[in-house]
C-alpha cells in the first residue's frame, strides 16, 4: 500500500494544482514533495527492517490478458525513489527563483513527470513500466517545448522523436516476449506479462540478439550513450533549468536502471553477444563527450556534454557484468543525480545574475560571490570524482569493474577523470577566478533561498563520499540477484 500511496500522491498534487492558483499552488506543490520524501524516507526505514515483502502490491488490470498492476521495491528501485523524492523537491525551490508563465501548470507538470519516473522505478509488469516510461515523457516534452528557449520547437520534437522510436522498438520486443509466455498461476489468459514471467523464458541465442536491440534502443536513447546522444546538448540547453535538472538528475537513470532490471536479466545470451560493441560505444562516448565539453563555451552546454561523458562510464559498468560494476552504476546514479542538479543549478544561478551562460563574457565572479565560489567548487570537484566526495566512490567503482572487464579498455575508460578535471576547472577558473569583467563588481552572491537548495546537495555529496555503504547495503542483494539470473 506505501507503494501506492508513493505512486499516486504525485499525481493527486499535479491534479489540484490545476485549480489552485498564485502563491498557494507554491506551497502546494512544494508541501506535496517535501511528504513525498518523507513517505520514501520511512519506506527506506522500513525497507531496512522488514525487506521488499511489505511493498509488493499486485491487481489484475486487464485480467483477459494477463496484464497486472503490480509494483514493488527491492533496493535498487528503492535507490531510485530515494533520489527521485529527494530531487524534485529542489528542482521545485530552484524553480521559485523564476517567473514562468502559468506557474500552476509548470509545477503540476513536474509532479506530473514524478509520477512517471517513480512508476518506471517501481513497475514489475512488462505493459505497466512501459505505460510509466511513456508518461513520464508527456511532462518534459511540454516543460521543454512551452518554457524552453527560442530553439524548443525543433529541440524538443527531436527530443521526442528519438524517445518515441526507442520506446516502439522496445514495445514491439515486450510484445514478442510476452507472445513467448504461458498462462500466471491462476490466470484464464493465454499469457503474461510480468517481469518474473520474462525472466523464466527461454530463448535461443538467435532470439536473444535482435531482441537486445529492441528492448536496449529505449534504454540508450534515454542514458544516452553514443551515438544515440544527438538530441541531449540541444535538449538540456534550451529546456527550462528545472526541467534540464529532471532530464539529467532523474530521466536519465532510468536508462541505466531499465538496462539492469528488464535487459541484462531478460536476454542474457543477447547481452553476452554485444557487451563487447556497447561498451566500445560506451567508452567512445566517454572520450567524446569529453572532448567536446573543452570546447564548450556555453557554461550549460559544457556540463550537458560532461554529463554525456559520465553515462558512458555508468554503462561500461553495467555492461562489465561485474558486481562491482554494477554496484557501481548504482552509487554513480546517486552521485551524478545530486552533481548535475548542482552544477545545473548554479550555471542558472549566474545566469540570472548576469543573462548570459557564454564564458568568454565572465570572470572575476569569486570576489563578490565567496559563498557561490565554495558552493561551486565542491560540486565541481564530486563531479571531477575528488576522493571523499560521492563521484569518488561511483567512478572507482564502475572503473575497478571495467578493468576486470578488460584492463585496457579499464585505462581508455578512465581518462573520464583526467578529461573531467581539465574542462570543469578551466571553466571554474574563466568564470570564477579569471579577469574581471562587467559583472565582478555588480554581481550578487547566493541567497537563503539558493542555499536551502544547495546545501541538502552538498550534504549528500559529502555522505555518498564518506559512508557509501549506506547505499551499497541496500542495492547489494538486488545486484547480487540480477547478476545471478544473466548467468543462469
Amino acid at each position: 500500500m506505501l507503494t501506492a500511496v508513493l505512486l499516486f500522491l504525485p499525481l493527486a498534487a499535479a491534479l489540484l494544482l490545476l485549480v489552485v492558483k498564485g502563491a498557494a499552488a507554491r506551497a502546494l506543490a512544494f508541501g506535496a514533495s517535501l511528504l513525498e520524501f518523507a513517505i520514501a524516507a520511512y519506506a527506506a526505514f522500513d525497507f531496512t527492517r522488514h525487506g521488499s515483502a511489505s511493498f509488493n502490491l499486485n491487481y489484475n488490470w486487464i485480467p483477459s490478458a494477463g496484464i497486472n498492476f503490480h509494483i514493488g521495491l527491492d533496493g535498487l528501485s528503492l535507490l531510485m525513489v530515494l533520489l527521485t523524492t529527494f530531487l524534485v523537491p529542489l528542482i521545485l525551490l530552484s524553480a521559485f527563483k523564476r517567473d514562468y508563465d502559468n506557474p500552476s501548470t509548470f509545477y503540476a507538470l513536474v509532479l506530473f513527470m514524478q509520477t512517471g519516473l517513480l512508476g518506471v522505478f517501481v513497475s514489475l509488469d512488462a505493459f505497466l513500466f512501459y505505460f510509466f516510461w511513456e508518461v513520464a515523457l508527456i511532462p518534459i516534452y511540454l516543460l521543454a517545448g512551452a518554457w524552453g528557449g527560442e530553439r524548443r520547437i525543433a529541440v524538443t520534437l527531436k527530443f521526442f522523436l528519438y524517445t518515441v522510436v526507442g520506446s516502439l522498438l522496445m514495445l514491439a520486443g515486450f510484445v514478442y516476449l510476452y507472445l513467448q509466455t504461458g498462462p500466471a498461476a491462476g490466470s484464464l489468459a493465454q499469457h503474461s506479462s510480468e517481469l518474473t514471467a520474462f525472466y523464466n523464458l527461454k530463448l535461443s541465442a538467435s532470439e536473444q540478439s535482435w531482441l537486445f536491440w529492441l528492448i536496449f534502443a529505449a534504454f540508450a536513447v534515454k542514458m544516452p550513450i553514443f551515438p544515440f546522444h544527438t538530441w541531449q546538448p540541444d535538449t538540456y540547453t534550451e529546456a527550462p533549468a528545472p526541467a534540464t535538472m529532471l532530464l539529467s538528475g532523474i530521466m536519465l537513470k532510468m536508462g541505466i536502471y531499465g538496462t539492469m532490471r528488464w535487459l541484462l536479466p531478460v536476454v542474457p545470451l543477447g547481452v553476452s553477444q554485444w557487451q563487447k560493441p556497447v561498451i566500445i560505444l560506451s567508452v567512445i562516448g566517454i572520450i567524446y563527450g569529453a572532448i567536446i565539453a573543452i570546447r564548450q563555451r556555453d557554461v550549460k552546454r559544457l556540463i550537458a556534454y560532461s554529463s554525456l561523458s559520465h553515462v558512458g562510464l555508468m554503462a561500461a559498468g553495467v555492461f562489465s557484468l561485474t558486481q562491482i560494476g554494477l554496484q557501481g552504476a548504482v552509487v554513480q546514479m546517486l552521485a551524478h543525480g545530486v552533481n548535475v542538479v548542482g552544477m545545473f543549478f548554479i550555471a542558472d544561478a549566474i545566469e540570472r545574475r548576469t543573462g548570459t551562460r557564454f564564458i568568454p563574457d565572465l570572470g572575476g565572479l569569486t570576489r563578490r560571490t565567496p559563498v557561490l565560489s565554495v558552493c561551486f567548487l565542491i560540486m565541481l570537484l564530486s563531479t571531477v570524482a575528488l576522493p571523499l566526495t560521492g563521484g569518488f566512490v561511483g567512478e572507482f567503482l564502475l572503473l575497478a569493474g571495467v578493468y576486470q572487464y578488460n584492463a585496457w579498455v579499464g585505462a581508455v575508460a578512465g581518462l573520464t577523470i583526467i578529461f573531467s578535471a581539465v574542462y570543469l576547472l578551466r571553466m571554474f577558473q574563466r568564470v570564477m577566478l579569471g579577469p574581471d569583467s562587467s559583472f565582478s563588481e555588480t554581481i550578487t552572491d547566493l541567497t537563503g533561498g539558493e542555499l536551502l537548495v544547495l546545501v541538502p546537495l552538498i550534504a549528500l555529496v559529502f555522505w555518498i563520499g564518506l559512508f557509501p555503504n549506506t547505499f551499497l547495503h541496500i542495492s547489494e542483494p538486488a545486484v547480487t540477484n540480477l547478476l545471478t539470473l544473466v548467468g543462469r
